[in-house]
């Protein structure tokens, strides 16, 4: 176990809950014998490793973020208390200038409470704008791993590119989370997180063909024990862990983190009595505040959570990270793709009222260069059917489609300079042009969007031909598909935004490489995408003849 030098921290008493943070003078002090006694006593009881579960950071500002850890000597256990004695600990912590950890900038000490899972969550501040620092936890002669994380720059200042990175859909027991390792390879600046961080089903119930690689631990996430145990397990992985110690994260849920499907107060399946499901959601919520970077502004209260928020990079962009899951109307006739006329009631929303209004402030207030949206489920139309009847997805935005209507006019209302959607959900890269009029072929472009595949849900997918692709065929406003599993590398600069489509040729085994497989380019005020580079698909990986619309709806289809 690395040890720090004794001198590296100060133990200050506090009250449980509290939070300090002390200069680095202080923190750089001799610790009087008290302080000694305490740092001797602090990990009493443990007789593992704490750290199980890694670091993570996340939700920048230009002075500051959240970094975040969670003790857990045995993250499997079955009550979900990963093995922690049921009484508060103290941890101590520090921020550094330094890749090698020589000079603290910021410290103290934080209390982790069985109230809470034993999870850390400190907000740091005063910190210099535009810049990297390191981080990392000690309990006692315990101390965890070092994570890499950044502020925003001054909100007055463009600031120099962002490399940001977007993800979704990492089903456990499809395979392996390798396109987390490669992300922290490709060093991003930030990392957004856009739902279905982990999945609620107990082990066969959700299958692939050929059988799992591996299991989920204990039975459908029910419980807080249940959630806490699953959030466990996930966080487990190396290299998820990775990914989260290479930078800042912003995140939100989408469906898996509760129930498949979900909307607002009602469960997947609404028919079958389900009194237990709004005390499900509750801990589902609060494991997931627990298990992530957030501020206490997110902080759950009973069935309620504050997930959107707005977090600004200067003003080269502001990410207004939506939550389509807990405000939404229930879907129109069911979950899957259907031919619905009650999708275009004007009175159906996918985002609620309120946050509808706050997100149209935002465009009307927002000077950035890029405004981006970060959410969970498709937002252009996607029509299913080469004939007149519109076949589309009722769990997406095509299920609301004045909601997504309202929406887009406020951001061409208020002239925001650059609106680009970035989505998950949907097991495939995606690109495409959003629309006003999405049934006018020559209508005009408004905004962009770009689809994250999964990180291992559905297994080792296939490479394919974008040219082959029905959907494609079917609405000329979408550009590219691809059903292998990867993430989104983007470089955001002022003139322009380059999004990377980044997939591994397989899951199901550990340890594939990553390459690019298409390259698609957002000019500044040129809405809609264009492509500039396609790897051409290799045969030894695709599958026999074109995919047809039935295999494509079928990858996105969770429900077992």
């Amino acid at each position: 176990m690395q040890r720090l030098d004794r001198r590296s921290f100060l133990v200050t008493g506090l009250a449980a809950g509290a939070i300090a943070t002390v200069p680095a003078a202080s923190a750089l002090a001799e610790p009087d014998p008290a302080a000694e006694t305490a740092l001797s006593l602090a990990s009493r009881g443990l007789r593992t490793d704490p750290f199980q579960l890694g670091v993570a950071s996340g939700d920048p500002d230009h002075d500051g973020f959240v970094i975040w850890t969670r003790l857990a000597p045995q993250p499997l256990a079955e009550d979900g208390a990963g093995g922690m004695p049921s009484r508060p600990f103290t941890v101590l912590w520090q921020v550094y200038a330094d890749e090698r950890l020589r000079h603290v900038v910021r410290a103290g000490v934080a209390i982790a409470s069985p109230e809470w899972g034993h999870s850390v969550h400190v907000e740091v501040g005063g910190l210099q704008p535009g810049r990297e620092y390191w981080y990392r936890f000690r309990l006692g002669s315990y101390v965890s791993p070092a994570g890499r994380t950044r502020t925003a720059p001054h909100p007055l200042t463009l600031g120099g590119p962002l490399s940001m990175a977007f993800v979704s859909c990492a089903q456990y027991e499809h395979g392996y989370f390798t396109s987390y390792r490669r992300l922290a390879e490709d060093h991003p600046d930030l990392v957004l997180h856009l739902g279905d961080y982990q999945y609620e089903y107990t082990k066969d119930t959700y299958t692939i063909p050929g059988g799992n690689v591996r299991d989920h631990e204990g039975p459908e996430t029910e419980t807080l024990a249940g959630y806490r145990q699953r959030h466990a397990q996930y966080k487990a992985d190396l290299d998820l862990q990775a990914a989260h110690a290479a930078a800042p994260w912003l995140v939100v849920w989408d469906d898996h983190e509760l129930d498949n499907n979900w909307a607002d107060e009602v469960p997947e399946r609404p028919d079958i009595p389900q009194p237990n499901f709004l005390a499900r959601r509750e801990a589902a919520f609060r494991a997931y505040y627990e298990n992530m970077p957030l501020r206490r502004t997110s902080v759950p209260r009973g069935i309620d959570m504050q997930l959107y928020r707005r977090i600004r990079w200067g003003r080269l962009a502001t990410f207004h990270m939506l939550d389509t899951r807990q405000f939404r109307d229930d879907q129109a006739c069911g979950d899957g793709f259907r031919d619905c006329p009650a999708a275009l009631d004007p009175a159906r929303s996918i985002t609620g009222p309120e946050q509808e209004a706050w997100l149209i402030d935002g465009f009307r207030q927002s000077r950035a260069q890029w405004d981006i949206l970060g959410q969970q489920v498709f937002f252009g139309q996607r029509d299913n059917n080469a004939g007149p009847a519109k076949v589309t997805s009722m769990d997406a935005w095509d299920g609301y489609v004045a909601s997504r209507q309202r929406i887009t006019q406020g951001w061409v209302d208020a002239k925001v300079r650059n609106a680009v959607v970035l989505t998950g959900d949907v097991h495939a890269h995606w690109a495409g042009d959003l629309k006003l009029d999405y049934d006018d072929p020559d209508g005009r472009v408004v905004g962009s969007e770009l689809v994250a595949t999964s990180i291992s849900t559905g297994g080792d997918g296939a490479d394919s031909d974008p040219a082959t692709q029905p959907f494609l065929k079917i609405n000329p406003h979408l550009k590219f598909y691809n059903n292998q599993r990867g993430y989104v590398l983007t470089k955001v600069e002022r003139d322009q935004l380059t999004a990377d489509f980044r997939v591994v040729p397989h899951v199901q085994t550990p340890g594939a490489a990553v390459h690019t497989k298409a390259t698609f380019v957002v000019e500044d005020r040129v809405p809609g995408v264009r492509q500039t580079y396609l790897r051409p698909a290799d045969p030894a990986l695709r599958t026999t003849g074109a995919p047809t619309i039935e295999d494509t709806v079928r990858l996105e289809t969770d429900r077992p």
